[in-house]
């Protein structure tokens, strides 16, 4: 996970910022574990009792983190009350420091290994996510992947020296799967495109909250299923490729497949550059994860 600072280490006109945008001084700020941003990530009460979630990053901290951040204020201020997310208070930039006031919402993450009901409910509230497609102005899932989607093509121009057998004799195939896989993402649907453990919220009497949506775009309704699953086939303990075949039925298997080849190359491939500034961790976590897929691919092939 990333290195965060916290509510203390933000430059004092941010601080006045949000607190302008709340209406009240913190007088508690709690920091947040979970994520890949350097920037703070702070539940914090004022001096009235109102409560919020922060989050902030300047470029100095990572000079891509400000843009993300840009993104999700614009999406999350466009999400309907129907999804399950929180809400956009208010935010602040500058140019250099961006921030966001999001709604402070009650919950846990779900456990790791998944729990069998905590999938299903995590599913569930991904299908009402699926069903919106009233966003304005997001970019196609093909779009947005089609540099990642490029990842096995790398890996073939080269290979490292530790490249999975298997995958080392399958390098055509793959790179044939990632371009279908990509096409298959085409569609009109809401897709938040990063849902893992980390980025859910399990809250009471059933309640699901997706957060940190700045890659949300749209595409076809079974995408955030799959990607669902390879956070579940990530931590193990369940038979994800059922689980699939459950929740896509509505999709060509095949094509399924295919999108979930082209996740591999994207990780693996992405885990063998540099780590980014403020981020040592990403390049490990993103390995997991291409190696979790790639064997599930390989399963889902035989």
């Amino acid at each position: 996970m990333g290195k965060r600072i916290g509510w203390a280490e933000l430059p004092r006109h941010v601080r006045a910022a949000v607190e302008e945008i709340i209406g009240a001084p913190v007088v508690e700020a709690v920091s947040q574990s979970g994520g890949f941003s350097p920037g703070t990530a702070d539940r914090v009460r004022m001096a009235d009792g109102t409560r919020a979630f922060v989050k902030a990053v300047g470029i100095e901290l990572n000079d891509f983190s400000p843009q993300l951040h840009r993104r999700e204020a614009r999406v999350t201020a466009a999400l309907s009350p129907e999804i399950p997310a929180p809400r956009l208070l208010g935010s602040y930039d500058d140019g250099d420091w961006v921030a966001l006031v999001l709604e402070d919402v009650e919950g846990r993450h779900p456990a790791t290994p998944w729990l069998p009901d905590e999938v299903d409910r995590v599913l569930g509230a991904l299908a009402a996510v699926a069903t919106s497609s009233d966003v304005p102005d997001l970019i196609s899932a093909e779009e947005s992947l089609a540099d990642d989607f490029a990842g096995w093509q790398q890996i073939s121009a080269s290979p490292p020296a530790d490249l999975d057998s298997w995958a080392a004799r399958n390098l055509e195939a793959l790179c044939g799967l990632a371009d279908r896989g990509l096409a298959a993402t085409n569609g009109d649907h809401l897709v938040h495109m990063d849902v893992r453990a980390d980025n859910v919220l399990l809250g009471e009497g059933g309640a699901v909250t997706v957060v940190d949506w700045p890659w949300a775009c749209r595409g076809a309704e079974w995408l955030d299923t799959a990607l669902l699953l390879v956070n579940v086939r990530l931590h193990g303990g369940h038979n994800t490729s059922a689980l699939l075949a459950e929740h896509t039925a509505n999709a060509d298997l095949d094509d399924v497949i295919a999108f979930l080849a082209g996740v591999a190359g994207t990780f693996l491939d992405a885990a063998r550059q540099p780590a980014p500034p403020g981020l040592p961790t990403v390049r490990a976590f993103q390995r997991a994860q291409g190696d979790a897929v790639l064997s599930w691919v390989r399963e889902l092939l035989a």
